[in-house]
C-alpha cells in the first residue's frame, strides 16, 4: 500500500518536492489541487510536469475510500459506508442544517470504549485510521457538495471510534482541516467528542486551539456511568470532571456534554437533579440525545414526556440544555448501525 497523500501537510509536500528536484512551490500546487480544486487523480494536476505527476502516482495513493453504500434520508442526511484499502469499512455522514452542511467523521475502525447502548462498539476495535483517511472523508463529502454548489461548513468528530485514543492522527487531521490554504474550516466550526480519555483532555487543553470540545457523559455519577460506559473504570467520573475544569481554566471555553437518554436507566428526575448538581458551576451546554434503538442492544427510548421533564429540571437549575434534533432516523444514521449490518452480511 503506497502512502496516502492526504496524510501529508503542506510543509511535508514542499519538502517532498525539493527532495525530488523540484522547487518547494510545487508542493503548494499539489496541496491546492488536493484541497481547493479537489481532484481525484494525479493526472488532473495539469500545471505540473508529466514526470512529476508520474512520480506522484508512483509514490502516493490519492484514493482512500471506495463507496460501498450510500443512503439518503428525506431530511437531507446522507450516510456513506466507505471501504478502505484493507477491506475494513467506515461510516461518514453529511447532515444538512439551516446554517449549512456538517460532516460527521470516523476516527477508528470500530471502537473499544464499549458503551453499552452504542452500535459502534459491536465487534470491538480493529485499527486506528490515519489522519489522511479521516481527511479523505471530508474531502469526499466536499466533492459531493461541490456538485450542488455548496460547501462543508462544519465538522463533528463524533463518528465511530474514540478520537482521543487516536490522538496524534486526530490532531494532524484537525490541523489539515483548518489550514488557510486548504479547506480552511473555521476552528469554532469543528467539534471533537471524547468519552473522557483524561490524559488527552489535559493535552488538548494545552493545544491552544479554538476547536470545540464535547464529552459523552451519559450519567450523573460514577457507578451508573461505569455500567453504561466501561471506559469510566479506566478514567473515573470525578477525574473526567476535574480534567474539564482544567480545560476551562486554560481555555475559557464552554464544554458541551452529550447525554443519551435511556428509558428507565438514566432518564429519571433524580438523575437530572444529580447532573445539575455536578454541572452547575461549569460553563457548559447539555445536549440530550434520545437513544437510538439498536437491535443488538436491549435499551428502549425515553418517553417524550420524560425527555421534556429532564430538560426542564436542568433548565430550572440554570443549565443551558437542548434536545438533539434527530436526523437520518429513516436510514439508520446512528453511529455504527450501517457498518454493523455490513459486517453481518460480510
Amino acid at each position: 500500500m503506497k502512502p496516502l497523500i492526504y496524510d501529508y501537510s503542506l510543509e511535508e509536500l514542499q519538502q517532498w518536492a525539493k527532495d525530488n528536484g523540484e522547487p518547494a512551490f510545487r508542493g503548494g500546487q499539489i496541496f491546492e489541487w488536493l484541497y481547493v480544486k479537489r481532484v481525484t487523480e494525479f493526472e488532473a494536476m495539469s500545471n505540473l510536469s508529466k514526470s512529476l505527476r508520474e512520480k506522484l502516482s508512483e509514490q502516493f495513493s490519492i484514493l482512500a475510500l471506495t463507496e460501498i453504500t450510500k443512503l439518503e434520508s428525506k431530511d437531507g442526511t446522507v450516510k456513506f459506508l466507505f471501504g478502505l484499502h484493507d477491506d475494513h469499512a467506515i461510516e461518514t455522514v453529511i447532515m444538512k442544517h439551516n446554517y449549512g452542511n456538517s460532516v460527521c467523521v470516523t476516527t477508528q475502525v470500530g471502537c473499544r470504549v464499549g458503551c453499552t447502548f452504542c452500535a459502534s462498539t459491536l465487534g470491538g476495535l480493529k485499527r486506528d485510521l490515519t489522519a489522511g483517511e479521516i481527511v479523505a472523508q471530508v474531502v469526499r463529502s466536499q466533492q459531493i457538495l461541490d456538485t450542488r454548489g455548496e460547501r462543508v461548513s462544519s465538522i463533528v468528530i463524533m463518528g465511530t471510534g474514540e478520537p482521543f485514543e487516536n490522538y496524534d492522527a486526530t490532531m494532524r487531521f484537525l490541523r489539515l482541516m483548518i489550514h488557510e490554504k486548504g479547506l480552511n474550516i473555521g476552528q469554532r466550526h469543528i467539534t471533537v467528542s471524547t468519552s473522557g480519555i483524561v490524559p488527552n483532555i489535559y493535552k488538548f487543553a494545552d493545544e491552544d486551539t479554538q476547536i470545540n470540545l464535547a464529552i459523552s457523559i451519559h450519567a450523573p455519577n460514577d457507578a451508573l456511568r461505569s455500567k453504561l460506559m466501561p471506559v469510566n473504570r479506566r478514567f473515573p467520573f470525578d477525574d473526567v470532571i476535574e480534567s474539564l475544569r482544567y480545560y476551562q481554566a486554560k481555555t475559557g471555553r464552554r464544554v458541551s456534554f452529550e447525554y443519551a437518554l435511556i428509558g428507565g436507566v438514566n432518564d429519571q428526575p433524580e438523575h437530572a437533579e444529580e447532573l445539575a448538581g455536578v454541572l452547575k458551576t461549569m460553563l457548559c451546554h447539555v445536549n440530550l440525545i434520545p437513544v437510538n434503538h439498536v437491535p443488538e442492544r436491549k435499551y428502549v427510548r425515553t418517553s417524550r414526556n420524560d425527555i421534556f421533564e429532564f430538560q426542564r429540571i436542568l433548565s430550572d437549575h440554570g443549565i443551558n440544555v437542548t434536545i438533539r434534533r434527530e436526523q437520518g432516523h429513516d436510514i439508520a444514521a446512528a453511529c455504527g448501525q450501517l457498518r454493523a449490518k455490513h459486517m453481518k452480511l460480510g
